[in-house]
């Protein structure tokens, strides 16, 4: 951190204090003995606190035990209203990062009320006066600072400053608008919370559709390059189980309540981080579970090279699970509620864990929401193929069942139960330990990122 800039850094935060408590009018001072003073009850305007190095609130001494900093804190005990348009946020820009490179940069930045945005957030008149009209609310805000070495005069030093509230109520938004293209956040130092939610993950299945107007595709045939189905026949001949391999197999895979050849899984995103340095895409994990697949089709095999099997199958396919990467830029995140949650925005030589942080701010500057980003609903219209490794391990599972369980049964004269009858039915099929299939989402549009603009008339930004 350079010394000049911190000198001019904290003499702006002194006099933004100076001006935000100055009075009005010309206050004349009463001196009062000590008898008028005890009849007095009174709150300090402002307050100073200090945390030492070897203090159990000293988060940063947990973090490394070999830290040596301190922090003071000057606090404002009053509620700091604000409205307020920032139309380019930029900082930490060049320098130690290079040219062109910020450790925050955000276009179209607004800090409000939270207007109507619990229950609508469109772009009519009603909405835009109840979020233009309101102000955030910052209880007790305060500036605090990272004193290095401040019991030994010769090498105190700052290093760090942090701005921050004891509690916040307001809501902050990014960009212009919630569209297809990115516009808001560009490069982002800090830490932000993703919200759980859920969302519907498409697979696609095998055969026909027994849905009206569906789209039909291919069967899943063993000529394919799939694993034959081994299994045993009961009873041929009098001889036992007698055993067999596919030849080959004709088989439909396809959603067990809907007869859709397109399988839907519930798709479960947990509540994770966002957090780098300077970082313009959050990397967020998902997963889904097909739970009840029907399995049905026509195999052919031949058992003990003798006898020819030809019969239809039916089973159900349980926990196909999806793995899904979703890589999202941040200029598709454009709101965060500050529901009594507070934000801070510090800067520090080193990386430091601030008293009430809940993530360590690295060097530089870096911005911190604390409160999970709800971004709704996630429906990928992408659907994802089942890997081959996952649809060999459906065929193993099934010729296990076709061994050891429910061996076919051919009967013991003419073996005609084999040559014709009813379907044989294969068993349920369990891949809750098979391998998942996996999809890659890029940049989706997030369904509960959408903002009213802090703004009167039809402005997107002002």
């Amino acid at each position: 951190m350079q010394n000049y800039q911190l000198r001019f850094f904290v003499l702006g935060i002194l006099v933004w204090f100076a001006l935000s408590t100055q009075a009005k009018s010309e206050v004349t001072l009463v001196p009062m003995d000590d008898s008028e003073l005890a009849q007095i009850q009174g709150q300090a305007l402002m307050n100073l606190s200090y945390i030492a190095p070897t203090d159990p609130a000293n988060l940063e001494r947990k973090r490394d035990p070999n830290s040596n900093i301190g922090f003071y804190k000057l606090g404002l005990e009053a509620d700091l209203e604000l409205n307020v348009n920032i139309k380019k946020l930029q900082l930490g820009c060049g320098g130690a990062n290079g040219a062109g490179n910020c450790d925050i940069d955000i276009d179209n930045l607004s800090l409000s009320g939270l207007g109507n945005s619990a229950t609508s957030n469109t772009d009519t008149a009603i909405d835009r006066n109840a979020r233009a009209g309101s102000s955030a609310v910052l209880t007790n805000p305060f500036i605090q600072f990272a004193i290095k070495n401040p019991n030994t005069a010769a090498t105190r030093q700052v290093v760090g400053i942090n701005l921050s509230a004891e509690k916040a109520i307001g809501l902050i938004t990014f960009g212009t608008e919630n569209t297809g293209q990115p516009n808001g956040i560009n490069s982002l130092s800090g830490y932000m919370q993703v919200a759980p939610t859920t969302g519907t993950a498409l697979v696609n299945g095998y055969g026909t559709s027994l849905v009206s107007g569906e789209e039909a595709r291919g069967q899943l045939k063993q000529s394919d390059g799939y694993n034959a189905i081994s299994g045993n026949a009961c009873c041929l001949l009098f001889a036992g189980n007698l055993p067999f391999k596919t030849t080959s197999y004709n088989l439909n895979l396809r959603d067990q309540e809907t007869g859709s050849n397109i399988l839907k899984g519930d798709l479960i995103l947990k509540q994770q981080p966002i957090t780098g340095k300077r970082i313009n895409t959050a990397v967020l994990q998902a997963s889904a579970v097909v739970h009840n697949i029907d399995l049905s089709g026509n195999i052919v095999a031949q058992v003990a090279g003798l006898l020819n099997l030809n019969k239809q199958a039916t089973g159900t396919i349980k926990n196909l699970t999806v793995d899904a990467t979703i890589n999202e830029g941040l200029g598709f995140f454009h709101k965060a509620s500050l529901n009594g949650t507070a934000a801070s925005l510090s800067l520090q030589s080193q990386d430091i864990q601030w008293t009430q942080g809940v993530s360590v701010a690295q060097k530089g500057w870096w911005l911190e929401f604390s409160n999970p980003i709800d971004i709704g609903k996630i429906d990928p219209s992408l659907k994802v193929d089942i890997p081959q490794s996952t649809l060999n391990e459906v065929m193993t599972q099934v010729g296990d069942y076709l061994t050891n369980k429910q061996p076919v049964d051919c009967g013991a004269i003419l073996a005609i139960n084999c040559l014709a009858g009813n379907t044989i039915p294969v068993g349920t099929v369990d891949l809750e330990h098979a391998p998942h299939a996996s999809m890659t989402l890029n940049n989706l549009q997030l369904a509960k990122q959408g903002f009213t603009p802090n703004c009167y008339g039809n402005l997107k930004f002002c």
